[in-house]
């Protein structure tokens, strides 16, 4: 029964804790390193699936067996009961000191490898990187001093255990005396008793010291639990779906409204966006700019509620975005980002991860995405293995990978965040053609890298400083010599090229 319910009881803290990190917001992994995630998930877990339990029962039966082995020598040798007292007295202040200085030891152990974890995770992914600089003996050392730093608590563990372990023996050692005494100095007393009590008095050191010593294990290892438990806790994101999700078809329109928006990444950082106030029509096409650390990024971010608003509302379709689920919002919109992102497995499951398409869908956004003649040359074709995080291809490949995934699920807002950073100019202008051809008629609100890339947009938004500080059409804030977008585009020497081709249009 013991066995069953602390396996039960293990796999309900581990579901617990899995589903609330699953469901923990961004803020949350831009916080905590990833060793530390790993380490409770790997080391936590395995002392509450192996250790407790046969501590606790190891605990349980040595409790009764030295309560049997007490009772044993007290009847046969009353006075045994004059020493027991005080020995006992002994062996809890014993334990009052050693119980807490053990547990903070090993709270500290755990600590200290969760970096171990972190380091080693960053290695192994940064490999290529570690080799091309020839760092891996810098690497090497530092993952060893990560080690040794953790062996200093778990050596100071082990050697709390020991001084435990003597003083346990010298009072074991101690009942053992006094059970020989009384029962030589005890009138009336037949070897066989005396025998049975100084025979019950030796298995009684070893069952006390090996209760004292789990006792104190149990209460250790109760930490992994308290870990668990504290990421059990973790505040979730907004429930997923909503008991009134919108309308069926919305966004229809795909039309967006920002009213005094603000939000900040955590509760004790300062705003990011400052009153965000603006109206995008159905259709329009946004480019947004400005320089690093002007919000740009925050913005779609607030688009997706990755990042919780602290005041103001986006209204998206008249509906506003915080009153609904966050898998009712995020399945609406689609997004193009700046980092492409591939998982292990098919090219098939990469493109439609949910298999709502078939071929002949899938083919048509690879050659919209100007990638079908390369995928027809892979082996097995949508079939094909993409290796960990799409390395088996390049960065402008799986872009358009992410394009094609895009066109597929396609929807009334798209956001392109940076979309074509990483890529050269031809693939920049192939998903600029794409886009414009296949998204003509949906709302688009694009964070340029490039500036000419959104030269021939609707509207320019600029922020700065978390503010909009400028809203209008291209042309009009480049006639504008003061406007910041005028400085912008002149810094990257776009101003003349825009009015040569302005007058040659005209």
């Amino acid at each position: 029964m013991l066995a069953v319910r602390m396996v039960v009881a293990a796999g309900k803290l581990h579901q617990k804790m899995l589903l609330t990190i699953m469901r923990c917001p961004m803020t949350f992994f831009d916080t905590t390193p990833i060793g530390r995630i790993i380490n409770r998930f790997s080391s936590d877990v395995d002392i509450m699936d192996n250790n407790l339990p046969i501590t606790c029962r190891i605990s349980l039966n040595t409790f009764f067996l030295s309560l049997s082995t007490v009772i044993v020598v007290s009847v046969n040798t009353p006075q045994f009961l004059i020493i027991i007292v005080p020995v006992a007295v002994l062996y809890f202040i014993i334990l009052k000191f050693y119980i807490p200085t053990s547990r903070q030891l090993k709270r500290l152990e755990s600590m200290t490898r969760s970096p171990v974890y972190n380091h080693f995770s960053e290695s192994v992914s940064g490999a290529s990187v570690i080799r091309a600089y020839r760092a891996q003996d810098r690497f090497i050392k530092e993952s060893m001093d990560r080690v040794d730093q953790n062996l200093v608590f778990y050596y100071a563990y082990f050697v709390s255990a020991r001084w435990l372990g003597v003083r346990l023996e010298l009072l074991g050692n101690l009942l053992i005396l006094a059970a020989a005494l009384f029962g030589v100095f005890s009138p009336g007393q037949s070897g066989a008793v005396v025998g049975l009590s100084i025979s019950y008095a030796l298995q009684a050191t070893s069952v006390l010291n090996v209760l004292v010593i789990n006792i104190s294990d149990l209460q250790s290892n109760t930490v992994s639990v308290e870990r668990i438990k504290e990421y059990s806790e973790v505040q979730s994101e907004a429930e997923w779906h909503c008991k009134n999700p919108p309308p069926p078809g919305w966004p229809r329109q795909g039309e967006i409204i920002f009213q005094d928006y603000k939000m900040r990444y955590r509760h004790d950082l300062d705003l990011v966006l400052k009153g965000i106030s603006v109206n995008i029509r159905h259709g329009e096409k946004i480019g947004i700019v400005g320089r690093t650390g002007a919000g740009k990024s925050s913005l779609t971010l607030s688009l997706f509620r990755l990042i919780e608003g602290t005041g103001g509302s986006i209204i998206i379709d008249g509906v506003r975005i915080a009153d609904i689920g966050l898998h009712n919002l995020r399945d609406k919109l689609t997004i193009l980002p700046q980092d492409p992102v591939l998982f292990s497995g098919p090219l098939r499951m990469n493109l439609d991860p949910f298999d709502q398409y078939n071929d002949d869908q899938l083919w048509t956004a690879l050659q919209q995405a100007h990638l079908s003649e390369f995928i027809k040359t892979l082996p097995g074709m949508l079939s094909y293995q993409c290796g960990e995080g799409g390395q088996n291809f390049s960065v402008g490949q799986r872009q358009l990978v992410c394009l094609a995934r895009t066109l597929l699920k396609k929807t009334n807002v798209l956001i392109l965040d940076e979309a074509t950073a990483a890529v050269d100019m031809q693939t920049d202008a192939l998903i600029q053609e794409t886009i414009h051809n296949e998204f003509y008629d949906c709302t688009v609100l694009s964070i340029a890298h490039r500036l000419n890339t959104v030269l021939d947009y609707d509207k320019v938004m600029v922020l700065s400083n978390g503010q909009i500080a400028e809203f209008d059409s291209p042309a009009k804030l480049l006639s504008n010599q003061d406007s910041v977008f005028y400085g912008m585009a002149a810094d990257a020497k776009l101003v003349n090229n825009f009015q040569n081709g302005g007058s040659k249009e005209s």
